[in-house]
């Protein structure tokens, strides 16, 4: 039996096997790292700074399934990031005539934190395709159910009737928030390229009569920004992550909440359009996609935390706190993409509105065909008369307004 590979996501269900995983896997960030480096020599070479066979060679070696992945982590122990490691890889790899023209002028973090946008945008990209469909599926929602009354409810309290056409405008109104944070990042994340002290002094010494032009071909190579000043210390990109990711968590799990409340037994009044079994009870439909996204809800602030409190950087690469972003970055955009695909394709119907006769439930038109619950469907529950403020329900002792 071979060692499991550790990024498999066993305790990670809401990510583990899907294409968020694949977007960030050590596979794909090794990948961006090897884009990053190979953009650079390309450039380098239109710019006569490098040979121009050099740019062939390194790009005809930067694929990832030559490169030992275990053997990079590993290694990356010794000087503190992979980079190092790859670096010495690559060189081996492109032969001793354009070896040298690899990594030519950069430092570890230029091509670190330009890896690292590749990876957020390759990511974003798909998750603004999932939110927007999420948009317009909730749009058809709200206005199917625009009269389907329901109990407002207050401190967790019945308090006066609303709609589910409402509740489900409200939705979309925080996922178009969060797409629309989400789309300004994405095309703000911006390439890192200014040697060991970020004053491009290396590019220079090989040549380079405008370093500024070096850096923003680089850029534009990689389909990146070109940023106004190096941000090896002034973190206002990763910020501007943390932010959107952790809104957009946030914005789902808002959603998430409200149909884990509604859709219990005692109320049923959302379902999933299908849920998750048990291995004890073979009759539950747990709703298992709202729960997956309102973890992730709970995690996402936490991780922006640390991206916030990496921001507090010292020098021109400090020791630390550029280390600490990796980990939680990545992990938010596993949890960000995850959720909002978990969003779209999820489904939900409303059941019999409050005060409306009959048994059968309303289906609602959000992601795919809806698909029935298991077991019957609950009767209509009794509206709260308005004009008292204190009655029976169904089952229920008396409670004050």
């Amino acid at each position: 039996m071979t060692s499991p590979d550790p990024d498999t996501g066993l305790l990670a269900p809401g990510w583990a096997g899907s294409p968020a995983a694949s977007a960030t896997s050590d596979g794909a960030l090794l990948q961006a790292l090897l884009d990053a480096e190979s953009a650079l020599t390309r450039v380098q070479a239109r710019s006569g700074l490098v040979p121009a066979g050099a740019a062939e060679a390194v790009t005809g070696a930067a694929h990832a399934d030559r490169f030992d992945v275990r053997s990079l982590a590993d290694r990356a122990r010794a000087g503190g990031n992979p980079v190092i490691p790859l670096v010495a890889d690559l060189t081996q790899a492109v032969g001793e005539e354009y070896g040298p023209s690899v990594h030519r002028g950069a430092t570890s973090q230029d091509i670190l934190d330009t890896a690292m946008m590749l990876v957020a945008v390759r990511t974003l990209e798909p998750v603004l395709a999932d939110l927007d469909r999420v948009q317009r599926a909730l749009a058809r929602l709200a206005a199917e159910h625009r009269d389907t009354a329901m109990p407002g409810r207050t401190l967790t309290q019945h308090a006066v009737p609303t709609t589910f056409g409402l509740k489900a405008a409200g939705w979309r109104a925080l996922v178009l928030d969060a797409r629309d944070r989400t789309d300004a990042v994405r095309y703000a994340l911006p390439a890192q390229l200014a040697g060991a002290a970020g004053t491009s002094a290396a590019f220079t010494a090989y040549g380079a009569q405008d370093p500024l032009a070096l850096t923003a071909a680089f850029a534009q190579e990689l389909g990146l920004r070109a940023p106004d000043l190096p941000w090896h210390t002034l973190r206002t990109p990763i910020a501007d992550l943390a932010g959107c990711l952790a809104f957009t968590a946030g914005a789902l799990g808002k959603i998430a909440a409200d149909v884990l409340v509604l859709g219990r037994t005692e109320i049923a009044e959302l379902a999933e359009g299908s849920g998750g079994g048990s291995s004890a009870m073979p009759h539950k439909a747990n709703p298992v996609r709202s729960t997956l996204i309102a973890a992730a809800a709970r995690r996402a602030p936490q991780l922006a935390a640390t991206l916030y409190g990496s921001m507090a950087a010292e020098d021109e690469r400090p020791a630390g706190a550029w280390h600490a972003e990796w980990e939680p970055l990545r992990d938010l955009l596993r949890l960000s993409r995850r959720s909002a695909g978990k969003g779209w394709s999820g489904c939900w119907r409303a059941r019999t509105p409050v005060g409306s006769p009959g048994t059968s439930p309303t289906r609602c038109s959000y992601g795919t065909t809806p698909r029935p619950t298991r077991g019957p469907t609950p009767p209509a529950v009794t509206p709260w008369p308005p004009s008292t403020c204190a009655t029976s329900w169904p089952g229920s002792p008396r409670r004050p307004c």
